[in-house]
């Protein structure tokens, strides 16, 4: 199996300049060792200088591939749709990147399922390359790295980069925000199909597909998607130039209609100019992130305000100060 698991502490290149131009040379060489522990580079917290130089030297590499999201409630069947629309991928002659979000573990903090159990025929292919990543106590289950690991995958190559979430929480919104295509994957029969998520998942679709359209489940399955197409009516569309469609697949019996439809979303996108005001809007998404994680560990830093900050939280447990109250003490005292 050549599913790509990441590489160890030890694998981290991170000490010299030699080190990491031989590493930016194996990325964009496509060697699969050499992106491996590139992605574990940016993954980690304690080398954001070499990770820096790593990601500015490949930037002119990037921005080229299609990345498309995907994400649907557990048990709608995420994996084997990814590895079927992969395989078929492959054939069509394209490059093909997994970024794999896999619940953690509460011991190891690591993934899961990793390279064992999901996605073996994809996974074997030598034209694709798939990267567990364990969700860890991210909100939503998409690491604050998965957009450098994107922007890695295509200086190596890939010129479809899929992006698959756990399908929880606050993943969607983020997913959404670093794709050109956000597809959601629903299942029919799963109850509260539409007012559990029609203010939600859709308003941030430009498809929906309802999954597992076969054999007893094919009249269930039309059913839930004609309930998809009524709510979508009602929900302003996430592009003037786009109408979502909503449709049924199995991952049984090929996606072809899934990914024609995927197509014709990019080239629609990219005519009518919102392709690259997407992008442009995801980089400075991106920068205010990283601008808000800055601020916090900066924050996490300073001892002497973490004990002001811990002083506060005691009293607002004990009910001593309300947490509005509290919140304004605190800048008054750094200010």
């Amino acid at each position: 199996m050549r599913m790509e698991s990441p590489p160890s502490k030890d694998e981290i290149i991170c000490d010299t300049d030699g080190a990491i131009r031989d590493l930016i040379a194996g990325v964009q060489a496509s060697d699969r060792g050499a992106l491996g522990r590139a992605i574990t580079l940016v993954e980690s917290t304690k080398h954001r200088s070499q990770a820096t130089q790593l990601l500015q030297a490949l930037l002119p590499h990037t921005g080229k591939a299609h990345r498309v999201g995907i994400t649907g409630v557990p048990g709608v069947g995420k994996s084997t749709f990814i590895e079927t629309l992969g395989v078929q991928l492959v054939e069509l002659g394209h490059r093909v990147a997994v970024v794999a979000v896999d619940p953690s573990s509460p011991r190891s903090g690591g993934s899961i399922l990793a390279d064992k159990t999901r996605m073996s025929r994809l996974a074997t292919n030598d034209r694709a390359f798939i990267r567990p990543v364990a969700t860890g106590s991210t909100l939503g289950g998409v690491g604050h790295s998965t957009r450098e690991t994107i922007l890695l995958l295509e200086a190596a190559g890939y010129d479809i980069v899929i992006v698959e979430t756990v399908g929880v929480g606050q993943s969607e919104t983020l997913v959404a925000a670093m794709v050109d295509t956000f597809l959601v994957l629903m299942l029919a029969g799963a109850g509260d199909e539409i007012q559990g998520i029609k203010r939600g998942v859709l308003e941030l679709a430009d498809l929906v597909a309802v999954n597992k359209a076969d054999g007893d489940n094919v009249a269930p399955a039309n059913l839930a998607a004609a309930q998809y197409r009524r709510a979508i009516e009602i929900l302003a569309p996430p592009s003037p130039h786009w109408r979502v469609p909503v449709v049924t697949c199995s991952s049984l019996q090929g996606l072809t209609e899934i990914w024609q439809l995927v197509q014709q979303h990019h080239e629609v996108q990219i005519a009518s100019g919102q392709h690259q005001k997407r992008r442009n809007q995801q980089q400075l998404g991106w920068l205010q992130d990283m601008v808000k994680e800055r601020l916090l560990a900066a924050v996490a830093a300073d001892s002497s305000l973490a004990t002001r900050i811990a002083e506060l939280e005691l009293a607002v447990e004990v009910g001593e100060l309300h947490p509005t109250v509290a919140v304004e003490l605190l800048f008054e005292t750094k200010i």
